[in-house]
């Protein structure tokens, strides 16, 4: 066993995140933790990596064992570059070979019963530098900066000067190099195209190590796991599933099926034992007609049976109600119901947008030149390309918060554009939930409170929460609310489902893809992908190329 965790709990002032906790990894497992957003995973994968104290229970891995972790939000590495980052991943593969060439030097002048236990260790020591790729260091380091689309950036670039999906992929290839015994990744898929998604989900597939990993990434799920540890909502514990993320899926509406059944089935016995109970105590004492011979003994000796009979069934059913009452089965909590949806009306005008030659430049870099397009009132478009390419950058155009260096760009006058970025990181952490949605908007409290808690997204206990307490797939759920309350006729999506939990996930798709008006999408949720359909544009090589979509899943 590479991990042992044990009745682990963990509370932030009376708000219990975690409570009694309890598994084992074991190597060559590949785990997915899901769970609604705000339930805890993230502080999971902290309390693993001790950068918190659990309240109670224990966290023991197993001797050796070297743990790597890829947090949700990736730091700056102020004053670091991509060639520092590389090297001081690869420490202790560095480590190991300098054992082991000690280990060779002292073996040379090492007794008979001294060389056996070099042999041993050396043994060991050589098994874990191949498992880790220490004989092909620059093959795995080329291997792991070209799955990740990052051989295009010069090793000696300061960290902190990338973009922000340039740093996490960063950062994964660090951490991939290090190849650690476990690994505990946080959302590993939300800054990669579905290329490196594909790269890394068949580089997984090949890791020896274990792997514990958030992701609302259904089909890298699908993929690159073989166990499900779920964390539920109302008992703050874990539950294991075997297989991947359809597996679970099937296996959990099963368990739901069986209990629904088990509770209501234990509800008519309830049921049937208190009606026995009433109808038998009514009828002691009177439930025998006197013999017509008036023969008092026989009266008197039949009555005492039959109340003694009804008496003994009396108390079999109390007993039975008893021990039912004293561990019920519990009543199954109402399903999470998202009634994430858009009111807008179809927009009327024929042409929404209209590119005109349209070009751009960035950093002295020309991204793209002469797109001329129109983009009509029921568009369904998704940009496409390698990460850095310029689709972000076109959503910025089209918003007026960038100019095109070339060709023009004009929006219908009708046109009200409801935009999501892809980083929640545009919300004020000092205000509260009621206060953030409810900017721009004019109501009274109450009516807001009533429409945020409709969508299904936050709880009544929710709305004076700040900003800064809220996880940042919460936050995400935030800005989804916030999106739907401006009433856009147009959508300008930017990896929409990314932070989201899976039990939000298809009620937010579902609003999308029903939405009236024109929606551009920039996404590598393949999942997402294949549902919303319509028209792909791909910007590669300085143009913008248009074609009808097809199945990213073929």
């Amino acid at each position: 066993m590479l991990l042992t965790v044990q009745n682990l709990s963990k509370s932030y002032g009376a708000i219990t995140i975690l409570q009694d906790v309890s598994f084992v990894v074991n190597a060559g497992q590949h785990i997915g933790l899901v769970g609604p957003n705000g339930v805890g995973k993230s502080t999971l994968l902290r309390l693993l990596m001790r950068q918190e104290e659990p309240d109670e229970g224990s966290i023991t891995y197993g001797p050796s064992v070297e743990v790597g972790y890829l947090p949700q939000t990736t730091p700056d590495f102020y004053g670091q570059s991509i060639d520092d980052l590389i090297y001081e991943s690869l420490g202790s593969l560095r480590r190991l070979e300098e054992r082991m060439h000690a280990l060779e030097a002292e073996m040379t002048v090492a007794d008979e019963q001294r060389l056996a236990e070099l042999l041993e260790e050396y043994s060991q020591v050589t098994t874990r530098f191949q498992d880790q790729g220490g004989y092909e260091l620059d093959h795995k380091i080329s291997t792991i900066l070209d799955g990740l689309r990052l051989s295009y950036l010069p090793r000696d670039r300061d960290v902190s000067t990338l973009s922000g999906g340039e740093r996490a992929r960063v950062g994964l290839a660090a951490l991939l190099l290090r190849a650690p015994d476990i690994v505990l990744f946080d959302e590993p898929t939300n800054h990669l195209d579905v290329t490196s998604l594909e790269w890394l989900e068949s580089y997984l597939a090949a890791y020896h190590g274990a792997a514990l990993i958030v992701s609302h990434d259904r089909q890298f799920l699908n993929r690159a796991v073989n166990a499900i540890f779920e964390l539920d909502e109302y008992k703050r514990t874990i539950k294991t599933y075997v297989g991947n993320y359809d597996a679970y899926v099937e296996q959990k509406a099963a368990d739901r099926q069986k209990w629904q059944e088990d509770y209501e089935q234990q509800q008519e016995e309830i049921k049937e034992l208190r009606k026995r109970i009433k109808e038998k105590g009514k009828h002691i004492g009177h439930s025998y007609r006197p013999r017509r011979d008036n023969d008092k003994f026989a009266v008197h000796f039949f009555s005492q049976r039959v109340d003694k009979a009804v008496s003994r069934d009396i108390h079999e059913a109390e007993e039975r109600l008893k021990r039912i009452e004293e561990n019920p089965v519990p009543k199954p909590p109402e399903l999470v119901r998202v009634t994430s949806y858009f009111k807008s009306k179809p927009m009327e005008s024929q042409e929404v947008i209209r590119f005109e030659g349209v070009g751009k430049q960035f950093d002295g870099r020309l991204l793209f030149r002469d797109l001329t397009a129109s983009i009509g009132p029921r568009a369904r478009i998704t940009l496409v390309g390698p990460n850095g390419i310029g689709k972000t950058t076109l959503f910025k155009l089209i918003l007026g918060l960038e100019r095109p260096d070339m060709g023009s760009i004009s929006v219908a006058p009708g046109a009200r554009i409801g935009y999501l970025p892809q980083e929640p990181d545009s919300l004020d952490l000092k205000k509260t939930v009621l206060e953030s949605y409810r900017e721009g908007q004019v109501g009274f409290e109450g009516e807001l409170i009533g429409k945020l808690i409709g969508y299904g997204l936050f709880r009544l206990e929710d709305m004076q929460k700040q900003i800064g307490q809220l996880s940042i797939g919460q936050r995400r759920k935030l800005e989804i609310a916030r999106l739907m309350a401006t009433d856009p006729n147009v959508l300008l999506l930017d990896e929409p489902t990314n932070f989201i939990s899976l039990d939000v996930l298809e009620a937010f798709e579902e609003a999308i893809v029903s939405f009236p008006g024109p929606v551009l999408v920039i996404s590598h949720d393949r999942w997402f992908l294949q549902r919303f359909g319509g028209e792909t544009w791909t910007i590669a090589e300085q143009r913008v190329s248009r074609q009808e979509a097809v199945s990213v899943l073929e």
